[in-house]
């Protein structure tokens, strides 16, 4: 652990010592996004809207390139072992370096390969059930399972992804026996809690926000430290009997280690201008996105604490991908 910690301060810092060898007019040709999951998912949506505006406001492309495969490692292999001059960069969920380098034994690259350049924004994940369901909040999930445990399931998109280690980590931390039940994939495991085959799910806001506006499913709580500004009348877990608990999704954009600081930061500064534009803040308010302001030191950090965290989880339940 405290060596990938070291690696990626290390990453971050060999920005600094190749930056006056950077040119100042970056970019000064087409930039490719590489997006580690199918189009249409949370990073491909959040690639595509600020490919657009950053293509606008630096006057050269910003093209999105999707490369799906293995829990999002292959892009991020891919990027990883490209030239470290911020003409290759990486849009993913941050799990590709605070979930994979502890779920994986053997990855084509480490963390220490990739810099965080600024976080694009979070989500919480959102304990869902069928519409019918007799539950009416976490609370009510706690006190019936603690009556009768091993009682309710849950669904996620597969071994070893977010939405299964935040059942393993609830599993911790309350000390209940909620099974769980895997699926290949998000779409089979939400249409199977809409119908009620499986009690519950732990999902990310992007997916679950447009069936919980329409009734389709119900919300029980998120798993953020504050409730969501766009679901504001659902409780968080921590205020409803965990205290401290949080489980989030993150988006972030990682160049290859050794891309100069000047590009970096360049680079966080506009898309952090760009994500504060209404026009663009109401997007994100759409998928339940939360915005983050962070530097690329705040950003590293934030990884820091959470693949320590994930790796704690993985360790304790014995979590395996797929």
């Amino acid at each position: 652990m405290h060596r990938i910690v070291r690696g990626l301060s290390l990453a971050l810092a060999c920005a600094t010592a190749i930056g006056a060898q950077a040119q100042t007019a970056y970019p000064q040709k087409p930039v490719r996004i590489v997006v580690p999951f199918a189009p249409g998912g949370a990073s491909d949506i959040l690639a595509r809207a600020l490919s657009t505006k950053l293509s606008e406001s630096l006057g050269q492309s910003f093209v999105v390139d999707n490369r799906p495969g293995a829990g999002g490692t292959l892009g991020a292999e891919s990027v990883a072992k490209s030239a470290p001059d911020g003409y290759t960069l990486l849009l993913s969920d941050v799990a590709v370096l605070t979930v994979a380098p502890r779920l994986y034994p053997k990855l084509g690259y480490t963390p220490e390969q990739l810099v965080p350049v600024v976080n694009v924004a979070s989500f919480a994940h959102i304990l869902i059930a069928p519409p019918n369901s007799t539950l009416k909040s976490f609370a009510d999930l706690l006190a019936q399972e603690k009556a009768k445990p091993g009682r309710f399931n849950s669904a996620s998109s597969g071994n070893g992804t977010s939405t299964h280690l935040t059942i393993e980590m609830v599993n911790l931390a309350a000390s209940t026996q909620i099974k769980h039940v895997p699926y290949k994939g998000g779409g089979a495991a939400l249409t199977d809690v809409m119908s009620g085959q499986v009690d519950l799910m732990f999902i990310g806001a992007p997916p679950a926000m447009p069936l919980i506006r329409s009734g389709k499913l119900k919300a029980l709580a998120v798993t953020t430290s504050s409730r969501m500004t766009t679901l504001p009348q659902v409780p968080t877990l921590a205020e409803s009997g965990l205290p401290k608990f949080e489980s989030v999704a993150a988006q972030g954009i990682f160049a290859p280690a050794g891309t100069p600081r000047e590009i970096v930061n360049k680079l966080n500064a506009e898309v952090i201008r760009i994500i504060r534009q209404p026009d663009v803040r109401a997007r994100w308010d759409l998928i339940g996105a939360e915005p983050v302001d962070d530097t690329p030191q705040q950003f590293s950090s934030w990884i820091f604490s959470e693949l320590e965290k994930w790796g704690k989880v993985i360790q304790s339940s014995g979590a395996k991908p797929d």
